[in-house]
């Protein structure tokens, strides 16, 4: 990442000194996402850059699971983002860092520390426009690309490898308490704009299509599209949809076999 960074100041100047503030002086990935998490979610009136830095710093370092996650989530950008020329690129895209700050929330919730847990979910959502209840589990492995608008409850799950694009909402219905958001496996991939309600499961490899309304579980591999949303008959290809990230595999020969 460093090498990236360099190749980047000589070749762009004007970007000398944020590479070097934001990964040329870091010793490690961990301080990178701290100074910039805590520059970018900084408030002169509820949290203090040094402050966040500090805070993130500490819970890096100390989970060694976390780091890993982090190290994934990077790896997915890269690899799944046709958009993203290299790793130091991926520290600015939103959705990555929003994902990161998530993490840290969700380690303090865990650890009962709830008032800065909501007052960093609040941060993210005001700077990001990712709105996700610091109570939400996480695999390794996300992506969010584009990230704009989306929303996550209190109570979801999402597994490993996933990818999920910008304006979905993992929701409740309204009607409930307790459990009451989706549960997502793991390589799902969740298309723009799709709309995931209650306390559904969502199988491994699932496809959800953009702009999709989903009320009910959807089977492993399977691909769930339309408002509400229709499930085709699963796929027997070897391809992950979280990883390959193609939301066009449902166009087959098998695409009008609705099975649920």
């Amino acid at each position: 990442m460093k090498s990236e960074a360099r190749s980047d100041a000589e070749a762009e100047p004007a970007l000398g000194s944020y590479l070097h503030s934001t990964i040329l002086s870091q010793p490690s990935l961990a301080h990178c996402l701290s100074f910039q998490l805590g520059n970018r979610l900084c408030s002169s009136t509820l949290l203090s850059t040094t402050t966040l830095y500090d805070l993130f710093l500490s819970i890096f370092l100390a989970d060694a699971a976390l780091r890993s996650a982090t190290v994934a989530d990077l790896r997915a950008a890269w690899v799944r983002d046709p958009a993203c020329l290299s790793f130091s690129h991926c520290l600015s895209y939103k959705g990555f860092l929003a994902c990161q700050a998530h993490r840290v929330a969700h380690k303090l919730w865990t650890e009962s520390c709830r008032p800065i847990a909501l007052a960093l979910q609040s941060r993210i959502s005001n700077v990001f426009n990712v709105d996700i209840h610091p109570a939400a589990k996480f695999g390794k492995g996300i992506l969010f690309d584009h990230a704009t608008g989306v929303v996550i409850g209190e109570t979801a799950v999402i597994g490993n490898n996933d990818s999920i694009l910008h304006h979905v909402t993992l929701g409740g219905t309204g009607k409930c308490v307790g459990d009451r958001h989706p549960k997502v496996g793991d390589g799902v991939l969740i298309g723009a704009g799709a709309t995931i309600l209650g306390g559904v499961k969502i199988g491994d490899g699932a496809t959800i299509g953009a702009h999709s309304v989903v009320l009910k579980d959807v089977p492993p591999r399977s691909t769930a599209v339309g408002n509400p949303a229709r499930i085709l008959l699963a796929c027997e290809e070897e391809d992950v949809p979280g990883e390959s990230m193609d939301h066009t595999s449902v166009i087959s020969e098998w695409s009008h076999h609705v099975i649920i």
